[in-house]
């Protein structure tokens, strides 16, 4: 949803650009039809530079690389999660805990309990807890993601405000001369 304001407001930032230069041009016009002496000053004035023409509308928006990053990272440990996850995962009876086992090194089994059944409790709640951990990691950094990119914006809105409160005083100022004439 951030990536799309974001392009939203580009493409809003863009449309202002590009008003501010038509009122330009029509302040030149005015000037030449009000009196010949602006006709004159606008021939001898450098022209706008014209804009360039921009493919398909608007060019392309790019998201907060940390952002892209962390929906990246999320959707790769969400899908692993997924496949680990009792509740989640396809049942597979070839899956079964006795060769989860002996992936457990000697130096693990030695911190462990001697009686299997608390080793195996232990294992589970070790097990959890570095699921847990992921998933916290992970949204750490979707949310620093998020953070950065609700920055920009911000920052991408405070020059929108500033463009839009410089157009409509010249947009007014062009009213009066057009009145005027």
């Amino acid at each position: 949803e951030l990536v799309r304001q974001g392009e939203a407001l580009k493409r809003t930032e863009q449309m202002v650009d590009k008003m501010d230069q038509d009122l330009k041009t029509s302040q030149r016009h005015i000037n030449s039809i009000k009196s010949v002496w602006g006709g004159l000053v606008n021939y001898f004035k450098a022209k706008p530079p014209e804009s360039k023409p921009e493919q398909n509308g608007a060019p392309e928006y790019y998201a907060n690389s940390r952002l892209k990053e962390a929906i990246v990272s999320s959707k790769e440990q969400e899908s692993k999660y997924q496949e680990s996850h009792p509740n989640l995962r396809k049942l597979d009876n070839s899956d079964n805990d006795f060769g989860k086992a002996d992936l457990v090194s000697s130096v693990q089994r030695d911190s462990y309990p001697k009686n299997q059944h608390l080793r195996a409790y232990h294992q589970k709640i070790d097990n959890n807890l570095d699921e847990m951990s992921s998933g916290l990691s992970r949204l750490k950094n979707l949310a620093l993601g998020l953070q950065t990119e609700i920055d920009e914006q911000d920052d991408m809105l405070d020059r929108l405000t500033k463009k839009v409160e410089t157009l409509d005083v010249n947009i007014k100022s062009t009213d009066k001369k057009v009145r005027q004439l």
